[in-house]
């Protein structure tokens, strides 16, 4: 996550994991939503500097991010399951 600290991508990754819960429908615990929350955050900080150079900065930006990031990783996970 760029431009905050851990203890920052740790909160703001419960946050993105959370929300992220409720827009999927889906049903995870705590350190769930924490570990999906930093690490969709960090695929989609990858994917979008590769493809525009740069990426959403501070909290709500990465809060963006994760929660969309979060969304992609579940939406993944459903169609490989269904597979």
């Amino acid at each position: 996550m760029e431009g905050i600290g851990w203890f920052a991508a740790i909160i703001v990754g419960a946050l993105a994991g959370w929300i992220a819960e409720k827009i999927m429908k889906a049903d995870h615990g705590l350190l769930t939503n924490i570990i999906l929350g930093i690490f969709g955050a960090l695929v989609l900080n990858f994917i979008l500097v590769a493809v525009a150079g740069g990426t959403l900065g501070g909290w709500i930006g990465q809060l963006i991010v994760g929660v969309i990031g979060v969304c992609l990783l579940i939406a993944g996970y459903r169609a490989v399951k269904r597979a």
